[in-house]
């Protein structure tokens, strides 16, 4: 789901749903369960220097693949954040792939990830497995023309941002003026990365709005649904496959 979060720190916190009271207003937070270093695969890279050992999700950004899974926090957002700008260090030419499966998040957090895509020279491309609900759709249609896929089995769902208040009725007034502003700020940048008539966004946005993998490329939400491995071709394979294919 979209949330708003009123600071940055409110992303340290290690709970799925935690109240957080800041003055008067209480907001919900949805934040990634910490992974057991047990559970992370660590695989072997064998180079001309010998073989070094590397946690799975090291090993994919050394071919530019970023995961992003689970709910978009702020601690999710600045790892996300800070890979992206460390590959564009890298190479300010060659394509960045993000992986999502995600049920949303907090919007400031995902907009600060589309800031960021948006912002990078290198094209970004997005890859649906599992779902990209809420903020994980719109960082999905968000990757570059032509760089926007789906695996067939997908879900992708869109809906408006919500949001909780309590306490004096003009501080309740406010917060949702915010959340209606917000709503105007996310129907932009579907309308501008799917090409689709505002009129379309607002009935998608009114409330949960799931599209299967092939609905989703009709709606100009992703633009290919992929049912198997792009052709492999050299170094950085599924990029060239894809982007040439």
């Amino acid at each position: 789901m979209f949330g708003l979060s009123r600071s940055s720190t409110l992303g340290l916190v290690k709970q799925f749903l935690k109240p957080t009271v800041l003055g008067r207003t209480t907001v919900c937070l949805h934040t990634s369960p910490p992974y057991s270093s047990s559970l992370i695969p660590i695989v072997l890279d064998k180079t001309n220097h010998g073989e070094r050992a590397y946690d799975i999700y090291s090993r994919l950004l050394k071919d530019r693949i970023i995961c992003l899974m689970g709910p978009i926090n702020d601690e999710v957002a600045s790892v996300v954040i800070a890979q992206l700008l460390y590959l564009q260090s890298e190479d300010k030419k060659l394509p960045i792939h993000i992986y999502i499966n995600s049920p949303g998040g907090i919007v400031t957090a995902g907009l600060a990830i589309y800031d960021t895509m948006q912002y990078i020279r290198p094209p970004v491309a997005t890859w649906c497995v599992g779902q990209a609900s809420s903020m994980g759709s719109l960082l999905l249609t968000a990757g570059a023309p032509g760089l926007r896929f789906a695996l067939p089995h997908a879900r992708i769902m869109v809906h408006q941002p919500s949001g909780s208040a309590q306490g004096q009725a003009s501080d309740i007034k406010i917060q949702a003026e915010e959340i209606l502003k917000m709503r105007k700020v996310l129907n932009a940048i579907y309308e501008t990365h799917t090409k689709q008539p505002s009129e379309v966004i607002e009935k998608w946005m009114d409330r949960d709005f799931f599209m299967t993998a092939e609905e989703a490329a009709t709606a100009g939400i992703v633009d290919r649904v992929l049912k198997e491995a792009p052709v492999r071709s050299d170094k950085h394979e599924d990029t060239q496959a894809v982007k040439h294919s």
